[in-house]
């Protein structure tokens, strides 16, 4: 297809790469180095007066993005497409004008559409919060004065990941979360372990709040809001605003093109396409989900099925999320893949479900890293694996063979006869998928004479 990309921002690269995944994890491997020098004593190590420098940390951070974000910006300028530095509105369903950065307007005309403009950060209706001086994860992003404390907005990931990389750094962190527990769309039982080990390090945590006012004076903010029935305050120097963020669709001139919102973001069905049929969108912008890896597939079936409308093909692709996948780079980790334990009571499946702690696995005690557990669904007459989830070390890695187990459809039966070395973390999935194929149906065809992983709880024993 003759193809042109039209790119509206003064930098090239987009969210992950410039404020997004690609800066925040860089600042937070800094993080976790800090960390774990700090534990050295634990393994017979012993470091001298241990410091940090916030601008070195920011100073890598600037120069790795710069080379991730030169990368990208090649890619776009020597592409076999045409590249326009612009921004962009609809005139009518065939018709783009594009006001060009330096001041130039021309007009795009084409057959088809694919709408990826992502995400702004939320300001929401809140008295004072727009005029507080809050600080955004940008501003965390090139923070090179580390506030004695501070007041996280918000518990989904920006807000725990910013959250752990300032406590670690020394911020006297304090957060603030509406729903009933972190990480809002998770289980409880997850967001409870992250909970734990943030109380542990000595994070202050407020949930099922009601956030009534930000109050400013020359030296610090104030967060007043409503918790277990009475009003709090909270005083710090600074507020991190992490309550979210929404689809950016202002400025495209949509209703000229006949694309409908669903309240605030594209409305799209498993095809990509808008309510006008040869208008795709992807990625934030349309969500459902915020994750970088689901928005590229999102864009590579719409792109495809662009060419299929084109061409008068039925044959499209429908977006499938049974393997969706998050990760929260927090210490503890957080990763979870498929159903959650209420999204599967939602859907009055029968599903079984069987955790394991790392506290009581041998390569979890070596490491000294014993927050957390490993959690397995499965289909209770199939023995089907649904679902994982992770709170605990490398969490983002070891969530991914449960993402290849659901992708292959295996039940926990197989899963728990696959061989796994010892002693590694990932040998710890045997332990719930053994007890779920010990209690569904597949396990008398499966189970006898398979290898039996012995837990540290049994060797005592």
């Amino acid at each position: 297809m003759k193809t042109c990309v039209i790119e509206g921002a003064t930098d090239v690269g987009g969210l992950c790469i410039l404020r997004g995944c690609m800066p925040s994890k860089t600042l937070i491997e800094s993080a976790n180095r800090l960390r774990a020098i700090r534990h050295g004593r634990e393994f017979g190590l012993h470091a001298g007066k241990i410091e940090f420098d916030a601008g070195e940390i920011i100073a890598r951070k600037r120069r790795l993005i710069s080379e991730f974000a030169d990368y990208r910006r090649e890619q776009l300028e020597q592409g076999d497409f045409d590249f326009f530095r612009g921004n962009a509105a609809f005139v009518d369903k065939a018709t783009l004008r594009v006001k060009g950065l330096k001041g130039s307007q021309e007009t795009v005309t084409a057959r088809s559409f694919l709408i990826a403009t992502g995400s702004v950060i939320s300001t929401p209706d809140i008295p004072g919060l727009a005029s507080a001086g809050c600080m955004t994860s940008d501003d965390v992003l090139d923070l090179t004065n580390i506030p004695q404390s501070i007041t996280v907005l918000g518990a989904g990931p920006v807000a725990l990941e910013l959250a752990h990389y300032l406590d670690t750094l020394g911020s006297r962190v304090t957060i603030v979360q509406r729903s009933a527990h972190l990480l809002k769309g998770m289980d409880e039982d997850v967001a409870k372990a992250v909970e734990n080990a943030f109380r542990k390090r000595g994070m202050e945590i407020f949930t099922k709040t009601k956030l009534l006012c930000v109050e400013r004076n020359e030296e610090t903010r104030r967060v007043i809001f409503e918790h277990e029935g009475s009003e709090k305050t909270v005083e710090a120097p600074a507020i991190l605003n992490a309550l979210g963020r929404e689809p950016k669709v202002f400025g495209l001139g949509l209703e000229k093109a006949g694309v409908k919102l669903e309240k605030s973001a594209i409305a799209v069905n498993a095809r990509q396409q808008t309510s006008t049929p040869h208008i795709f969108a992807a990625g934030d912008c349309s969500g459902p989900f915020e994750v970088v890896h689901i928005a590229v597939e999102q864009g590579e079936r719409a792109a495809r099925n662009a060419v299929r409308f084109l061409n008068g093909d039925s044959g499209f692709e429908a977006m499938d999320y049974r393997l969706k996948l998050y990760v929260i780079f927090t210490e503890p980790q957080v990763a979870a893949v498929g159903l959650s334990e209420d999204e599967a009571r939602a859907r009055a499946i029968d599903y079984l479900a069987a955790t394991y702690p790392f506290c009581d696995h041998g390569k979890s005690l070596i490491m000294d890293e014993t927050d957390g557990f490993v959690k397995l669904l499965a289909d209770k007459s199939t023995g089907e694996i649904l679902g994982g989830s992770v709170v605990g070390p490398d969490a983002s890695e070891l969530i991914h063979e449960v993402v290849v187990a659901m992708r292959f459809r295996a039940t926990a039966g197989q899963l728990a006869t696959t061989p796994h070395y010892h002693p590694t973390l990932s040998e710890i999935w045997l332990y719930p998928a053994e007890e779920l194929a010990g209690i569904s149906p597949e396990s008398a065809a499966i189970l006898p004479g398979a290898h039996k992983a012995i837990s540290l709880s049994e060797v005592r024993d």
